[in-house]
């Protein structure tokens, strides 16, 4: 349960942080909505946090598949070690990997997008 709270306490606040220091360039948003060009260049964090997540659930579909088919190779440990509570392999397993990897998507995106937004708008000032 623990592990769950702090994912979700870390991206709130850093998304918190973020925004009252770069307000809306951190999600990606034109600070003056009324300029047809940036000033500098942004990363959508929605756009961003859908793409990673469907990444990493694909990827964990094939990996899973690949498991099965070669198990000398398996890479459970690994996802296992990733993804709190999850086991080698049941349905309620296999489900909350998938939860875990979407997750992992859009924590990367807010991290990531939120931090490059914030970086560069202040590196390419208006």
């Amino acid at each position: 349960m623990f592990t769950y709270l702090y994912f979700i306490l870390a991206a709130v606040l850093l998304l918190v942080v973020l925004r009252l220091t770069c307000g809306p360039c951190v999600m990606g948003h034109p600070v003056n909505p009324v300029q047809d060009a940036p000033a500098h260049p942004r990363l959508p964090v929605v756009v961003l946090g859908w793409a990673l997540s469907l990444f990493l659930t694909i990827t964990y579909v094939l990996c899973v598949g690949f498991d099965l088919i070669f198990p000398d190779y398996a890479m459970n440990g690994v996802w296992i070690g990733l993804m709190p509570g999850m086991t080698w392999l049941s349905v309620p397993s296999f489900l909350l990997g998938l939860v875990w990897a979407f997750l992992y998507g859009w924590y990367g995106a807010l991290l990531f997008g939120g931090l490059f937004n914030a970086i560069a708008a202040r590196t390419y000032p208006n």
